[in-house]
Parts: structure tokens; sequence; C-alpha cells
């Protein structure tokens, strides 16, 4: 009887043991998937649209049917997207105490004590080699872009983003380099149109995101971001103005210059995509998040037909 009393306990203390450490190993997967999931929404997929400009290149350099560029430039959009999501967490660290400010900005994980700075930090070293190693194999140059593309934004979150109408050239800038990148990875010329024309509409919606911040903020706008009580609403709807037209006329130009002058079909998309923006901005105040607006049926019909068009004159000859 004792040897059989001594196994049960021994087999009890046995499968306490064995439960302890099934509930530690369980708590501690479940502690890294959440780590994981803050992460990733620190990452702000949502955002990531913006690297789609990396694809201009390849549709404008009339290579649209070339398979192995398309999967140069998918690796480059993904590098992209690792790079642009590392300095968010970035940003959010740096902006931690005053974002806690702000009605949306301090439910973010970082803000909100949901991911732990150092967590967050030894991701993004992780990450950040992995993007730059993948850059150097795609070429120098794509590499080169990358880097001034990192440092740009680094500096922005550093403090070119509290400097009045830097903060919105600097974003411009970004989606510039992104442009550029495109069409380094895939080594075509890069067009000083795409380059213009890049700059101005991301300025349109730079422009859009602050006149959102600083009317949704009101006076609490300058606590926020101080650069934020140096624009006024009327400014910056004159600066929207200048640009908008701007932007217009480029593209138009473009259209003007270029072999095919059928582009010039084109032109009324574009005048009809910047007045529903510079609508959606005015009266529904939608200017905040732009990637809301492309769950805009004007907005999104339009993109769809003048991408639709620009391959029908571009590359008619080749479908046909």
């Amino acid at each position: 009887m004792k040897i059989v009393d001594y196994n049960l306990k021994s087999v009890y203390f046995i499968s306490r043991r064995v439960l302890k450490v099934f509930k530690d190993s369980q708590f501690i997967y479940i502690t890294k998937v959440k780590i994981i999931k803050e992460i990733i929404i620190s990452m702000r997929p949502k955002q990531w649209y913006k690297n789609f400009v990396l694809f201009a290149g390849i549709i404008f350099s009339l290579n649209l049917f070339h398979v192995y560029m398309w999967i140069t430039v998918f690796f480059s959009f993904i590098i992209f997207c690792t790079v642009s999501g590392s300095e968010y967490i970035i940003n959010d660290i740096m902006d931690k105490e005053k974002d806690k400010n702000h009605p949306k900005k301090r439910n973010r994980p970082i803000a909100s004590g949901k991911l732990d700075t150092s967590n967050a930090l030894i991701f993004v070293a992780i990450m950040l080699c992995t993007a730059f190693t993948g850059a150097y194999l795609i070429n120098v140059q794509f590499l080169g872009v990358t880097l001034a593309y990192f440092l740009l934004i680094v500096l922005y979150s550093l403090f070119l983003k509290h400097i009045v109408l830097i903060d919105v050239i600097t974003i411009s800038l970004g989606f510039v380099l992104r442009a550029i990148a495109g069409c380094l990875a895939i080594k075509v010329s890069v067009s000083p149109w795409l380059i213009v024309c890049t700059f101005f509409a991301a300025l349109i919606l730079a422009l859009g995101k602050r006149k959102h911040e600083v009317i949704s903020l009101e006076n609490g706008a300058s606590k926020h971001r101080k650069v934020l009580g140096d624009y006024s609403p009327e400014m910056l709807d004159k600066m929207m103005t200048v640009v908008t037209s701007t932007l217009i006329m480029s593209y138009s130009l473009y259209t003007f210059f270029i072999s095919n002058t059928w582009m010039m079909v084109t032109i009324p998309f574009i005048i009809y995509g910047v007045f529903r923006y510079t609508f959606l901005v005015n009266l529904k105040n939608m200017g905040g998040e732009p990637e809301i607006l492309l769950k805009d049926n004007g907005i999104s019909t339009c993109i769809v037909l003048w991408m639709l068009l620009i391959i029908f004159i571009q590359y008619k000859n080749s479908l046909f």
C-alpha cells in the first residue's frame, strides 16, 4: 500500500508540474501573440497604400507586361512597407506623451501602454536590418533611395514636423522618393513629370490632413502639436487652391509634351479627382485619414477608370 501511495503521490506531483509548465508556455505564447498583434497595429497597415506609388514607374515606362519587373517592384513594395511601418513605430515612441492628449491617437498601442517601448525597438531593429538587406539585393541605387527615405522620415519625426510648411513639404518629398525608388528598382529612367505630379498630389493630401487636424482639435491643436497652431483653415484653403491648380496644370502639360497625345483624354479624370477630394475635405471633413477617401465611390471609380484608360492608351498596340 505504501508503494501504491508513493506512486500516486509521484503521479500527482508530476501532473501538477506538467500542467504548470503547460500553463506557463501557453501564457508566454498568448503574450507573444499579443505583442506581435500590437506591433502590427503600430505599423499601420492601412497606411501602406501610400507605397503603391512605387508601381508608377513600371506602368508609365511601358513595362506593364514584364513579369520579372513586377516581381522586383513587388518586393520593393514589401521593403518600403517594412521601412515605413518601422518609422511609424519610431514616431509613436517619440510622440508617446503628446499622443495621450489626442482623442484618437491616445488609443494607439504605445501611447496606451499596450506595447512596451523596448519590445517595439527590438522589433524595429530586426525589421530595418531585413529591409535594408533586401534593398541591397535588388540594387545599390534602390538601397540608396531607401536609406534616404528612412533618414528623411526620421528627421521629420525628430524636428521637421515641428516647422510650419516644412512639415507638409517633407511628407510630399517622401512620396517623391517612393516614386523614384520604384523606377530605380527596375532600372528605368525617372521622369521629371512623375516627380512634379507626385509631389503636388502628395502635398494636397498633406494639406488636407492638416486642415482636418486644425478643425477637429480646435483650440487644443497647439497642445497636441505646436506647429498646428501656426496653421488656420483659411490659410490652408488658399494653399490648397494654389497646389490643386498647379497639379492640374502640371499633369496637363505632361500629357501635351509626351509622344502619345491621346493621354490628354485622361485630364478630366484628374480634374474630377482633385475636385472630389477638395469637396470631401471641405464639406465632409474627411482629410484626417486619406485612406478613407479610397472608400468614396466617386474617387475610387475615378481612379479605376483613369488607370484603365491609361493602360488602354499606352498599351493599345500590345493589347490589340
